[in-house]
């Protein structure tokens, strides 16, 4: 499976790539030609989405290594910073975006938006939302973090071209609309890199376990076994698709280490085949 994974990722990492580069080229070009700081603004994110790409790939060659001495969970959570890099280079872009949209209306300066621009924007919706559509299925596939935060990216870059491209088509209208869309632009990139960096640092400094996977793992412990044992005091520590659990039950005080043994390792060997968790469980006295 992570082998799967990782061909996933490399795959989008690589089609992300050839494509951002590209569709930088021509919209930059068009935002040249026109004037436009909103299409320049949508280019330089086109942009930063082959640099994401490049992060993506790196995060899926760390998080695909195997564990090793100095790493006994393996290198899963290479994808949750990688993610954040992401996030980081979303929050840059928006802030740089927001201050050039600013200095554009100080100006007083419009846009000259023509055909070309109509053309490269709806070129840059189709081939950004293929790609959000590409790396989400490969999302849903394998389960990586890394490649939903690519999705998003390219999602907000294809909203963005929507919203630029309204925004041609009335621009001839009202000189600041350009300003506008720039602005409106860095804020989709902001709420990106909102969404990306909550999820993924809230990954890293370590989640509660959710109650309903305990209710289910409860369940399956019960009618597994011929006894109460009580299971209790969970943790969930989680690197990436590798996830370790850890939890407490109660056993006669009198039971000999064998028997407890044999129910541990039954406990464990069924959370792994229902929830895919490596479980480690500490036996305690009933009698506590």
């Amino acid at each position: 499976m992570k082998n799967n994974n990782h061909k996933y990722i490399v795959q989008e990492g690589w089609i992300s790539i050839m494509t951002n580069l590209l569709l930088f080229g021509i919209k930059y070009w068009a935002g040249i030609v026109s004037g436009s700081i909103a299409l320049i603004a949508d280019a330089w994110h086109t942009l930063t989405d082959s640099v994401s790409s490049v992060i993506v790939l790196i995060g899926g060659k760390l998080s695909s290594k195997p564990a090793d001495e100095e790493h006994p969970f393996g290198h899963g959570r290479a994808e949750h910073i990688a993610a954040i890099i992401i996030g980081v280079l979303l929050a840059l872009v928006a802030f740089d975006f927001v201050l050039s949209a600013i200095e554009k209306f100080n100006s007083g300066e419009g846009g000259r938006f023509g055909t070309i621009a109509i053309v490269v924007t709806i070129l840059s919706i189709l081939g950004k939302e293929a790609l959000a559509q590409y790396a989400f299925w490969g999302y849903r596939k394998t389960g990586s973090s890394i490649l939903k935060a690519d999705a998003w990216h390219h999602r907000t870059d294809s909203l963005s071209s929507i919203v630029i491209l309204v925004g041609i088509l009335v621009g001839k209208y009202y000189w600041w609309i350009d300003s506008l869309l720039a602005m409106i632009v860095a804020f989709m990139i902001a709420y990106a890199s909102y969404e990306i960096l909550s999820k993924e640092i809230k990954s890293l400094l370590g989640e509660r376990i959710d109650p309903e996977l305990i209710h289910f793992i409860k369940v399956e412990i019960d009618g597994l076994l011929e006894r109460e044992v009580f299971i209790h005091h969970f943790h969930l520590h989680q690197y990436g698709q590798h996830n370790e659990l850890s939890c407490h039950i109660k056993l006669p005080g009198t039971m000999s280490l064998n028997e407890a043994h044999v129910i541990c390792t039954r406990i464990e060997n069924r959370i792994m085949e229902k929830f895919g968790l490596v479980t480690t469980i500490h036996p305690e006295p009933l009698e506590d």
